[in-house]
């Protein structure tokens, strides 16, 4: 049986690429992880139809479908390497698209999209391939107001993609990788600030940070102007 039956009701891409990249991951993630990523897709082509962005005529369906669908795989065991998830997460899927004959051109947009979904004023001024995958997956989260979806139109999602308590498995997943591994959650990022809420532990201060052993000691002896 085709992978897309289940989803036969859903607008997705069923390109031969898109249907490899969807059984990979699967495959590697979380389930509630795994329809968040689908649902990110169905949004942000949503959203795209809001602005008059119309699939394969003014932008290319098959790299959003990418990006969306690979853009946590970071959060996964396969993507769990040594840099923040959004990173470890682009590094994967420009392997795995590579690996299956992608051009290098088409592997930079989805790195790209997933690299910066976490940055939505920066993926807004990028391509649509990139800045939908940012939209729709702040659409599933919560960052707009529903109504922006058409009427029943989430219901309808939310039948054949249940959402399996996914902001509460992304915040644990996301600690969880960031406790074993601290240097994922940098200050002041949005890991670093969800390891922060779950630990109370206090962010340290610009001038703490400037002035480390390491650091050059800009503030010695230094007098503020006012």
């Amino acid at each position: 049986m085709d992978t897309m039956d289940a989803y036969e009701q859903l607008p997705f891409c069923r390109t031969e690429m898109a249907l490899k990249t969807l059984q990979f991951v699967k495959g590697i993630e979380d389930p509630a992880i795994f329809n968040h990523s689908l649902r990110t897709y169905l949004y942000g082509r949503t959203l795209g139809e809001q602005q008059g962005l119309r699939p394969d005529h003014d932008y290319d369906d098959e790299l959003l479908f990418l990006g969306c669908v690979l853009h946590d795989a970071g959060l996964s065991s396969e993507g769990n390497g040594d840099q923040p998830f959004d990173i470890d997460g682009a590094d994967l899927a420009a392997r795995f698209l590579s690996g299956e004959g992608m051009s290098a051109d088409r592997v930079e947009v989805v790195w790209d999209a997933v690299a910066l979904h976490l940055h939505y004023e920066i993926a807004q001024r990028k391509r649509p391939e990139i800045a939908l995958v940012t939209a729709g997956a702040g659409l599933d989260l919560g960052d707009e107001d529903p109504p922006v979806l058409p009427a029943g139109y989430a219901d309808r999602v939310h039948t054949v993609l249940p959402r399996l308590h996914a902001a509460a498995v992304l915040y644990d997943t996301i600690v969880g990788q960031a406790l074993d591994k601290p240097h994922k959650a940098p200050p002041f990022t949005m890991p670093g600030e969800l390891v922060r809420q779950q630990t109370q532990e206090p962010w340290p201060t610009w001038k703490q940070l400037m002035s480390q052993p390491s650091g050059w000691n800009d503030y010695a002896g230094y007098e503020p102007t006012r």
